[in-house]
């Protein structure tokens, strides 16, 4: 499992929320100790760690079982890769728009 450090912030990812809820769930540590390892309040993170023991068990109801270590770490690598091509993409189009309005005015007009 990948080292996750201390968070001040209030918004968490929903990976973000769903690693650190199996740092208790896949081991035999208390909410309590790993609240107090990520520096999160304790009562926020029972909530993460009970949403997620529902969907496991959610899962498991209709067949379905959670994705393994590798499947997630290709999943993050994957959403990874998509938010650079998006970012890529909206580049090309103001590059496109530029090049657009270059074209329509003479050298030197804009």
């Amino acid at each position: 499992m990948s080292v996750m450090p201390p968070r001040k912030r209030r918004s968490y990812t929903a990976e973000y929320k769903i690693e650190a809820a199996h740092r208790v769930i896949d081991s035999d540590r208390t909410i309590a100790e790993v609240a107090r390892e990520l520096g999160i309040d304790p009562g926020m993170f029972s909530v993460w760690v009970k949403d997620e023991r529902r969907r496991i068990a959610a899962a498991g109801v209709h067949g379905e079982k959670p994705l393994e270590a590798a499947e997630q770490a290709e999943l993050l690598r994957l959403r990874r890769q998509v938010a650079e091509l998006e970012k890529d993409n909206a580049f090309l189009v103001k590059a496109s728009a530029y090049f657009a309005a270059m074209q329509k005015n003479p050298r030197g007009s804009i």
